[in-house]
C-alpha cells in the first residue's frame, strides 16, 4: 500500500509540473550530506574537540580561548574543518574557506564549503558583523556548489533592491532535490538540511551576528524552512513558489518569526497537488487564507524562478520585509 501511495503522489507531482512547464522533469535520488566536516578525523587526531560533540556555542567558546597564532594555524593545517564550524569566528571561517573553494563569486565571500557530495556552498554579500539587517535565501531543487547561479542572481538582487544596506546570505548548504521525484516529493532531504539550517542560524548568533535574519525560502527551500521553523530563531520567514511547509497552517510551524508566502499566477507549483499522504506531499499551499500567512505581491512576477527579477513588486515587498519596513 505504501509503494502504491509513493507512486502514486510522485506520479501526479511529476505530471503537474511537466503540464505546467511545456517539459520532462526527472529526479534522481540523492543522499544528503550530514555529520561533521571533512577532515574531522584529522582534527580528532590532532588532539583537538571533536565536532560532533560542540553546538555552536562551544564551538564559539573553543575559538575565544585561543591565541591569533593558535587560529592562524588551526586555518592553515585544517581548512575544511574550521570552514564549516558553524559557531567559529567569521574571519577564520573566510580565510579557511579561501584555501578550499576552487570557485570565485564576484562581490561573495565564502562562509562554507564542503566538497562532498554535489557540494555545498554559503556565500555572504556584505558585512555580517556590521550589518543592521541580514537576509538569509534558502534555495529549491537543482542547486549545488557547481549550480550557483539562480541563487547568487537572487542574492545580489535582493542586496541591490536594499540599497546594500542588509547583508544577504545566499545558503546552499543542504543537498537539494534533483529534478522532480521521490526526492521532491519525500521530506528526507529537507529534514537533513532543516537540521543544518537551524545549525547554521545559531552558529552565526554564536559568531556574534546580532540581528535576527529574515529567511526567503524558494519552492523545496520552504520545506526546509517549514520544519526548521521551530528552531530557527528568525525575523521572518519568506516562502515563495512553495509546495507546502509539511504545516497545516502558521500555527503548527510553530514559530515566533513573521510568516509570509507568495505564489504568481503563472507559477507551476500551483499545479502540484497540495497532499500530504504517507510521508509523501508536503500539505497546505502557505499562500491559502487558511494557512494564515501574510500574502506578498507577486502578479508581476514570472514563472516559478521569476519573484526576484529587477522591478516586480515581489522583489520590492522582500527588500521592504528584509528592511524592516512592513508591520
Amino acid at each position: 500500500m505504501r509503494r502504491i501511495t509513493r507512486t502514486l503522489v510522485t506520479a501526479a507531482m511529476v505530471a503537474a509540473v511537466v503540464a505546467g512547464t511545456a517539459g520532462w522533469a526527472s529526479g534522481t535520488a540523492q543522499e544528503p550530506v550530514t555529520g561533521p566536516p571533512a577532515g574531522t578525523a584529522e582534527w580528532r587526531a590532532a588532539g583537538l574537540p571533536d565536532p560532533e560533540l560542540m553546538d555552536p556555542a562551544a564551538v564559539a567558546r573553543f575559538f575565544a580561548g585561543l591565541g591569533p597564532q593558535e587560529r592562524r594555524r588551526l586555518v592553515q593545517a585544517h581548512p575544511t574543518v574550521v570552514g564549516n564550524l558553524d559557531g567559529a569566528p567569521l574571519d577564520l571561517r573566510y580565510a579557511a574557506n579561501a584555501r578550499t573553494s576552487p570557485e570565485t563569486y564576484p562581490g561573495a565571500r565564502v562562509l562554507a564549503h564542503d566538497a562532498r557530495g554535489r557540494g555545498q556552498t554559503v556565500l555572504v554579500y556584505g558585512d555580517l558583523a556590521k550589518a543592521e539587517r541580514i537576509a538569509v535565501l534558502v534555495p529549491g531543487s537543482d542547486v549545488d556548489a557547481g549550480r550557483m547561479d539562480s541563487l547568487t542572481r537572487k542574492a545580489t538582487a535582493l542586496r541591490t533592491a536594499t540599497g546594500g544596506r542588509t547583508a544577504v546570505v545566499a545558503w546552499a548548504g543542504y543537498t537539494t532535490p534533483l529534478g522532480v521525484g521521490l526526492d521532491a516529493a519525500s521530506g528526507e532531504l529537507a529534514e537533513a538540511g532543516a537540521e543544518r539550517l537551524a545549525r547554521f542560524a545559531d552558529g552565526l548568533r554564536a559568531a556574534g551576528v546580532r540581528p535576527e535574519p529574515s529567511v526567503f525560502c524558494h519552492s523545496y527551500g520552504s520545506v526546509v524552512c517549514g520544519i526548521a521553523a521551530h528552531r530557527l530563531k528568525a525575523k521572518d520567514l519568506v516562502v515563495f513558489g512553495s509546495p507546502g511547509m509539511r504545516a497545516e497552517n502558521v500555527a503548527g510551524l510553530r514559530t515566533t518569526a513573521r510568516v509570509w508566502a507568495a505564489k504568481d499566477p503563472t507559477d507551476w507549483i500551483d499545479r502540484v497537488p497540495n497532499v500530504a499522504v504517507a510521508g509523501y506531499g508536503h500539505g497546505t499551499d502557505p499562500t491559502t487564507p487558511e494557512f494564515g500567512a501574510r500574502a506578498v505581491p507577486a502578479r508581476d512576477a514570472k514563472g516559478h524562478d521569476g519573484y526576484f527579477a529587477p522591478g516586480t513588486s515581489s522583489l520590492r515587498a522582500f527588500a521592504a520585509i528584509a528592511e524592516g519596513d512592513v508591520r
